[in-house]
């Protein structure tokens, strides 16, 4: 039986080109829409069970998309990170949304500073949760493991298809052992990480996603690191619409400096430092980050609060 948390609607939107990008979604049918960009590896459903409670509770229609090459996606390697913004307009227009806002986690953070380049006019604000800063390029910042991005972008490209089969042989694998595999993550991870991981709500909805999105041909991480290490098509600074950033002071994966980085690019960004949280410990605040959203949308808009079109 389906429950306030289940998606009240999946399904998939035929874009250009006629590729598909699937989407699920959470929360008020009638609220303003938020879209949710997965994290590096994910899906549709990576959205904790917190983000969709709060969803009901804001009025949010919450929007999970799958990225090209993961869940219902089809695959395509975009030249640009940019070239993101035309298949999500698509996609608007086809789910009937004129104005919106955009929430990216950790890989998905770099798709939303596209978007928001691109849609000036039609994003209202935008939102990020520990992301992925540019590798290369004069908004490059140094260091972090993401940095190895530019230096293996090449080789990823060339190998992409044979990778993506593996990772996807991988997780399709590992389904029968999912729940100690991701207890023996945990186990290793720093303690901001390991925290999240100890709620079964959020072990649940990372198992979800992966094992509904990691079907044969995973595809999208492989494009993530690849796009991360080219120029993303677009400066920081043509990002003007409202940007708020949350990031772990303790994050393992993305360092702290590069969310800095970011945001000091940015006419007008919003920095929020997570003390003693790892690189998934904003995923548990989702109720805050909801609401600092739809404040700086009702700023944005004063007197109106817009409902989907």
């Amino acid at each position: 039986m389906a429950t306030l948390l289940d998606p009240f609607v999946e399904g998939t939107v035929t874009v250009r080109d006629g590729r598909r990008l699937g989407f699920a979604e959470f929360g008020d049918p009638h609220g303003r829409a938020v879209l949710w960009m997965h994290g590096t590896p994910g899906a549709r459903r990576q959205i904790p069970q917190a983000a969709r409670l709060a969803a009901v509770e804001l009025g949010v229609r919450l929007i999970g998309i799958d990225r090209p090459g993961v869940g219902h996606s089809t695959p395509h390697l975009y030249d640009r990170i940019i070239g993101f913004a035309g298949d999500l307009e698509d996609v608007l227009d086809r789910l009937g949304i004129g104005e919106f806002s955009m929430l990216g986690l950790s890989g998905g953070g770099p798709y939303v500073l596209g978007c928001a380049a691109a849609m000036p006019d039609r994003m209202k604000v935008a939102g990020v949760l520990g992301g992925v800063a540019p590798t290369v390029g004069d908004d490059a910042a140094a260091g972090g493991v993401t940095a190895l991005a530019a230096t293996f972008a090449p080789a990823l490209a060339a190998l992409r298809v044979p990778l993506s089969w593996a990772l996807a042989a991988f997780f399709w694998s590992a389904r029968p052992v999912a729940v100690p595999a991701i207890h023996l993550y945990a186990r290793f991870s720093p303690p901001g990480d390991r925290a999240v991981f100890a709620r079964p709500e959020m072990r649940a909805m990372f198992l979800d996603d992966l094992l509904t999105g990691g079907r044969p041909g995973l595809r999208a991480p492989v494009y993530d690191v690849v796009l991360f290490g080219r120029p993303w098509g677009f400066a920081l600074a043509d990002v003007t619409i409202p940007l708020h950033w949350w990031h772990g002071d303790a994050d393992h994966i993305v360092p702290l400096a590069h969310g800095r980085h970011v945001v000091s690019r940015v006419p007008d960004g919003h920095f929020y430092v997570r003390p003693g949280e790892s690189h998934l410990g904003t995923l548990g605040v989702a109720e805050e980050i909801l609401g600092t959203l739809l404040e700086s949308w009702d700023r944005r808009t004063p007197g109106q609060r817009d409902r989907a079109q």
